[in-house]
């Protein structure tokens, strides 16, 4: 799985001490705007600071989670830093399912204490995260000639994020909205399918989502009252979520394209429509927390056939499980094949935590303020590492980085040296 762990002996002094883990992952949600031209493969950022924060122009600034990896290279260098023995874990695959946490031997790692250095927000002190699977559901069918008028429509201006920490802000979905739309159009002329193509990965909420139909000749007033409803409804939706959201709509006459027929059409946008989306639970002990979400990250529509990627969170099992099985049972319904892969276990919150307790002390001492102790909706690798080590006994924090899996996403510049400095005190202390 390509991934790297790096063990350094203790400073001078520290030789007797419980050596500590550090962990994180190097992989990044690459997006950008529509707009942007940048390879982001073989191309570097572009980066920018504005008001105190990193940015890069144009895409997601990979902050999440180059951040922790600076953070392991700087102490790796370090000739000054007191610190016990130091095993420094960097993995890959985290953002497409964990596979490379799933796939690491830990085999040659004494230490079990593990700090992970992959969270968003000073002073939240994460103990626990919801687990989490792909399920991807396929539906088939075929392509031949149609004619007719041409509708080339974008879903596009949403805010997107990532569909763990934000899913409770109820964004708009640009891949579900799209299904929507060919839901009501559907209503008023029939619709044959040419293409339909939305999100970047399935832990990003799509932001945008192309699709082109054929619709008859008779019916293109019908067609553009009906795009125009939809317009101005999911406006006044989506006014104080996703204030940005945008519908351009552009039509060819006497057009023909080879697409799908009007009956596998209505199947295909019914199936996308009918999937849930969104948060299906909200948690009864922690309060503010979502227990069990979805998102539906990738749709695209190629050689015919349909494929949809969603990404299953939930901080129960059984209800992942059910959940999933729930998907299934409809991808079956409609005719389609559902697959699972990616599975992984949620990170149970532990009552009796010696690292967590002194780093809560440590952190009150340096802030002079108490941290949010709490669990997470999102998908840490804590949970999978964990149940390879001997009594894990692990902590997540990190600086504050806003917006992440979008072109939107910065990182606070103070606070990521006020972590680094408090991280440095923790590794300092003796005991």
């Amino acid at each position: 799985n390509l991934n790297i762990i790096i063990f350094k002996e203790a400073s001078p002094g520290y030789e007797n001490e419980p050596g500590i883990i550090l962990q994180g992952h190097m992989d990044m949600v690459a997006v950008k705007d529509a707009d942007c031209n940048k390879d982001m493969v073989k191309e570097p950022l572009d980066l920018f600071i504005e008001n105190g924060k990193i940015g890069a122009r144009g895409t997601s600034l990979g902050a999440d989670d180059g951040i922790m990896v600076a953070y392991a290279l700087a102490l790796l260098e370090s000739d000054t830093v007191s610190h016990p023995k130091l095993t420094v874990i960097i993995t890959t695959e985290e953002e497409t399912g964990m596979d490379g946490a799933g796939g690491i031997d830990l085999s040659m790692v004494e230490a079990s204490k593990l700090i992970n250095l992959d969270s968003e927000k000073e002073g939240e002190m994460i103990a626990g995260c919801a687990g989490g699977a792909r399920f991807t559901g396929v539906l088939e069918g075929s392509l031949s000639k149609g004619k007719g008028v041409c509708f080339n429509v974008t879903v596009k201006g949403l805010l997107g994020g990532h569909s763990g920490n934000l899913i409770h802000l109820e964004r708009g979905n640009a891949c579900f909205l799209m299904a929507r739309l060919l839901t009501e159009v559907k209503n008023v002329s029939p619709v044959r399918l040419v293409s339909f193509k939305g999100g970047v990965a399935d832990n990003a909420i799509p932001d945008r989502c192309e699709a082109s139909f054929i619709a008859g000749e008779k019916d293109i007033d019908a067609v553009k009252e009906a795009l125009d409803y939809f317009k101005q409804s999911v406006s006044a939706e989506l006014e104080t979520k996703d204030k940005d959201f945008d519908l351009t709509v552009e039509c060819k006459e006497n057009a023909e394209e080879l697409s799908l027929d009007e009956e596998t059409t209505g199947k295909f946008a019914a199936y996308l429509y009918t999937m849930p989306n969104g948060v299906i639970a909200n948690s009864m002990d922690v309060p503010g927390l979502v227990e069990t979400s979805l998102n539906l990250g990738q749709v695209k529509v190629e050689n015919g056939n349909l494929e949809a990627v969603y990404l299953v969170r939930s901080n129960i099992d059984s209800a992942k499980k059910a959940l999933l099985d729930r998907m299934m049972v409809l991808t079956k319904v409609f005719g389609g094949k559902g697959s699972i892969r990616g599975n992984y276990p949620g990170w149970k919150y532990k009552v009796n935590s010696p690292l967590r307790d002194k780093m809560v002390r440590i952190y009150r001492d340096f802030y002079g303020s108490k941290p949010m102790v709490c669990a997470i909706h999102a998908g840490l690798e804590c949970g999978i590492l964990g149940s390879k080590l001997k009594d894990p006994d692990c902590v997540s924090i990190g600086p504050d980085i806003m917006d992440i899996h979008s072109p939107m996403e910065r990182l606070d510049i103070e606070s990521a040296k006020r972590v680094w400095e408090y991280l440095l005190l923790v590794l300092k202390e003796k005991g």
